[in-house]
């Protein structure tokens, strides 16, 4: 068993608009994504599967053919592989979980968001 505490993870300033705290285990990422109304996620997409729980704010998530606003309280399904991009509406906080765990963030290979 290992406890975590959020305010003893380091916050990643990844753009001006953009930061995270992230928990990598074997098996599951989870990030705590804070966003700033205005900013803009880039279409993307990964392997990984992703659950978005809106904490706070308001975002729009984009994918092919379809739009949807979040709000704070709902939690949106991204599948596997599928392309998205994002839409910050008003100044937001979001957990994300991935399953399988973010490889891709943990070698650095998040350019996307860093723009």
């Amino acid at each position: 068993m290992k406890l975590h505490n959020w305010s003893c993870i380091d916050k990643e300033q990844l753009n001006p608009h953009l930061a995270r705290q992230v928990v990598h285990s074997e098996n599951l990422t989870v990030a705590k994504i804070f966003l700033t109304k205005g900013a803009i996620v880039p279409e993307h997409s990964h392997a990984n599967e992703q659950l978005t729980l809106l904490v706070e704010g308001k975002l729009k998530f984009i994918y092919p053919g379809r739009d949807q606003i979040v709000l704070a309280g709902q939690m949106i399904q991204t599948e596997p592989n599928v392309p998205h991009s994002v839409e910050v509406l008003e100044d937001s906080l979001a957990i994300d979980l991935f399953a399988p765990r973010r490889e891709d963030w943990i070698r650095g290979d998040d350019a996307y968001l860093r723009k």
